[in-house]
């Protein structure tokens, strides 16, 4: 039975097609495709008379932030960056801005008598609704959920009904890049008088072990009409599709919701490891009429969290090793593709990330079914600021009349899925330590454990950078009304806290690429610290730069300004490649026994200086022609006793591995250019084209080796796609994957050469990009340069079965081929 807590379903309201016209059944259907969109502010766009003729006509998602701005004389922009950003820096110099979509759509005969819904899986931002004329009213926060009743308002069958959006984006909102526009997706809810409640089923394990679950599903049924005699079936399958449960019982429409229960013997538990998903498969009856039908898929598993035994998950030690994301897709802005959001989430787990924090707001729906499905455990999170802004139009104008909604929205959508494990609700809280910031966290906790208390909840806290003058222990009473205690970017106060505070169970909620083995080493030692989420896991836009590195005589504040658009803070870049520091974190994590890497050159007498959310600029690259002679820093990260390095055959020398900071100074580690100093090895070699080796030894014996070739001069483009197909219906993306390549096949890792695509078939371009943070240029033309070597091709499949072809040409090179199909 099971252990807890819980068994999550990923909250689909999956019912079946509109179609069956034998029965009165409900259903819901995408409303993505076909809206007219104007990048404007118009007056009168809500009356269903407004001639939209001229708009454009899109499908969603759609952010309009990402997309290639009108020429303006005199102001300086390119592609969807322009000076005349409101966010500048922080928001990746894009514009925001007011616009309109206009949906035109009518009812059938058969849904006549229905009540008819518009679901919003999320628009940023603040947000006002029409339909036929008629204001709906007003969504402020970006990144919730939401439904509108449309059915008082709607024309009789057949006749044509127009939904009007306005979206206003304005002024100083995000300190990161939001995106604009309805960049989720919008479903038709189509529902008889009596039918379940959006969000109203709640499914829970009360008891878990390997050879015994109890599975409880709550459902809440709503009533526009009197209705007796109703029945709700239920059924189990697992994962092979097998029933191995089955339910029918009366159901009163008047009473508390309707609880449906059972044991299963031997269940499968969801783990990362085995992402077991069963599907619970809900009928409401009027009669032998089916009404209403939910298939949710879920997980049983349990979960546990202590200081003496950490965080066990069906009973079993985890360590999160985990990274923050933002909700952006690089390239393709905010757009939330269910393809894009589902290779996200591989992305991260593909290196060895098995937890993300969703910073700092609830993702997508399909964000965290990707989750669930692939096996990444999920701290959600509600807010940036409550009461206290950040920015002068941000949400802290919308939080006393909106957190509760919000805080609904979030929880009742999302505490089905398995793979959340952990609430959060909120982010370096400006009030964190105050009476009021006390009072607000207690009002959040217990609203979120009135709707789910199978998780606990926790904030991230900061040092008092915000506060001058104010000292550690002022958080002493906020973390005390925690469940968990989230620690941004303190791990030298875990142990002092720990001492103090021994009931404490500290996640690290954010931290820094260079101190990534500090964080590591704690949670390895000690079970009260539960895990660790880098800052961030993959690249995003906006926060400009704030992992840069620079000389020493370059002025260069805290976010670097034009033409730096991309965060480059994180492990992964945006096309989804690892970056220096992950290669690193691949080591602390012992996913990799040896890494090695090459520094860029510094000129004499410069120092380098690193953001603390940067990286030295150093990459897998033996290619520095033009610096023949000069000595190179190369670094060998590895948990070896010893490394040897040898070049061409020769010998460079043996050098001993610094296993932890304390003995650094030890070490001959300089630090300003080599501030990582755990598990590392430097050597100086002067640059000769050929073959680099770094041997790691224990005991005088070779474990591992790794090796960094000279490529030769770039002879061709190589073209991979990440898929065979892609499904048409506008959520699917392929992929292109682009290397410059020599005559051997080998990468050209420090080639940057202009690219051309050309398209055909069943597809169109829906972005392109390179990694490059500070190559400021449209997301949306048929060309792009490479980056050290790579760039990224992404098309949106059309409606009809066919194939995507896509050839990469690039001036003295062989092109690149590449074939999708379409289904």
């Amino acid at each position: 039975m099971l252990k807890i807590l819980y068994g999550g379903v990923i909250a689909l309201l999956l019912l079946v097609s509109c179609s069956q016209k034998e029965t009165t059944i409900n259903c819901e259907e995408s409303f993505d495709k076909d809206w007219k969109f104007i990048r404007a502010d118009v007056q009168d766009g809500q009356n269903i008379n407004f001639d939209d003729s001229d708009w454009r006509t899109l499908n969603l998602p759609h952010d309009y932030s990402i997309e290639d701005l009108p020429e303006k004389e005199g102001i300086k922009q390119i592609g969807p960056f322009s000076e005349e950003s409101a966010g500048a820096a922080s928001t990746g110099h894009v514009v925001g801005g007011t616009a309109w979509y206009r949906k035109h759509f009518t009812i059938d005969k058969q849904d006549e008598g229905k009540t008819i819904k518009v679901l919003f899986d999320g628009v940023y931002m603040n947000a006002d609704f029409w339909i036929n004329g008629h204001h709906l009213g007003n969504h402020p926060y970006g990144y919730t959920a939401f439904v509108y009743d449309l059915t008082g308002y709607l024309n009789p069958a057949g006749q044509e009904n127009v939904l009007a959006v306005q979206v206003k984006n304005e002024g100083k909102n995000s300190r990161w890049y939001s995106g604009s526009g309805i960049y989720r997706n919008v479903s038709l809810l189509k529902l008889n008088p009596v039918h379940i409640d959006l969000w109203g089923v709640y499914v829970t394990t009360p008891e878990v072990s390997k050879e015994k679950a109890t599975v409880k599903i709550e459902t809440q049924l709503v009533a526009a009409e009197s209705a007796e005699g109703l029945r709700l079936k239920g059924e189990l399958q697992n994962a092979d599709g097998q029933v191995v449960a089955k339910w029918n019982l009366p159901v009163d429409v008047k009473q508390a919701p309707t609880v449906l229960q059972t044991e299963l013997d031997y269940p499968s538990l969801w783990s990362p490891d085995n992402p077991a998903l069963y599907t619970a498969k809900l009928q409401l009856l009027d009669g032998d009429v089916v009404i209403d039908q939910y298939d949710e898929k879920f997980g049983i598993r349990s979960i546990d969290f202590s200081p003496e035994k950490g965080f066990l998950l069906n009973g079993e030690s985890v360590l999160l090793k985990g990274g923050c994301l933002h909700h952006d897709n690089g390239p393709l802005g905010s757009a939330a593709f269910k393809a894009a959001e589902y290779r996200r989430v591989k992305v991260m787990k593909e290196n060895g990330f098995n937890a993300i924090r969703t910073a700092h707001n609830p993702p997508s729906q399909h964000f965290l079914d990707a989750c669930d499905e692939l096996g990444i455990l999920v701290m959600d999170e509600s807010f940036d600021h409550w009461q206290r802004g950040k920015n002068d139009q941000d949400y802290h104008l919308y939080f006393d009349d909106w957190w509760e909604r919000d805080l609904e929205s979030m929880v009742l959508r999302d505490r089905n899925h398995p793979s959340i494990v952990i609430w959060s609700v909120g982010n370096e809280i400006s009030e964190r330590a105050d009476s009021s910031g006390l009072e607000i966290f207690k009002f959040l906790r217990e609203k979120v454990l009135s709707m789910d208390d199978t998780r606990p909840v926790t904030q991230a806290i900061c040092h008092f950078w915000d506060h001058p003058g104010w000292d550690w222990d002022r958080t002493i009473p906020a973390f005390a009304q925690m469940d968990i205690h989230g620690y941004n970017y303190q791990w030298k106060n875990y142990e002092p806290d720990h001492e103090k505070h021994p009931e404490r169970i500290i996640v690290g909620t954010e931290s820094f690429p260079k101190e990534a083995f500090d964080n590591w080493d704690l949670v390895e030692k000690f079970p009260y610290v539960i895990g660790d989420f880098v800052w961030t896991g993959m690249d995003y836009l906006g926060e400009s730069g704030i992992g840069h590195n620079n000389l020493d005589n370059e002025n260069v504040g805290f976010l670097p300004d034009w033409p730096w658009y991309n965060a480059y803070c994180g492990d992964i870049s945006i096309l989804g490649y690892k970056k220096p520091q992950m290669y690193y974190r691949d080591v602390v994590w012992r996913n990799s026994e040896l890494e090695m890497l090459v520094h860029e050159p510094i000129p004499d007498g410069r120092k380098e200086l690193v953001s603390m959310w940067g990286w030295p600029e150093e990459w897998k690259s033996w290619n520095w022609e033009g610096n023949e002679g000069t000595p190179l820093q190369v670094a060998i990260y590895t948990r070896c006793d010893d490394v040897r390095l040898e070049l061409n055959g020769e010998v460079i020398g043996t050098k001993n591995v610094a296993q932890k900071n304390s003995g650094a100074q030890q070490m001959d580690i300089p630090s300003e250019s080599r501030p990582i100093e755990a598990l590392a090895a430097y050597f100086d070699v002067p640059y000769q084209a050929g073959e680099l080796v770094a041997i790691g030894l224990k005991d005088g014996n070779e474990m591992v080796r790794q090796s960094l070739k000279t490529a030769g001069k770039p002879a061709a483009l190589k073209v991979v796609a990440e898929t065979e197909t892609v499904k048409t219906g506008g959520n699917d993306l392929a992929y292109f994957n682009i290397e410059v390549v020599d005559s051997d096949g080998n990468l050209v890792p420090n080639a940057e050469l202009p690219v051309e695509f050309t398209i055909e078939g069943n597809g169109s371009l829906q972005a392109v990009a390179n990694g490059n943070p500070k190559d400021m240029k449209s997301f949306q033309q048929p060309h792009v340069s490479t980056f050290r070597g790579k760039c990224q091709l992404i098309v949106r499949p059309g409606e009809d079965g066919a194939e995507i072809s896509i050839t990469a040409a690039s001036e003295g090179l062989e092109s690149g081929y590449s074939t999708v199909e379409v289904r």
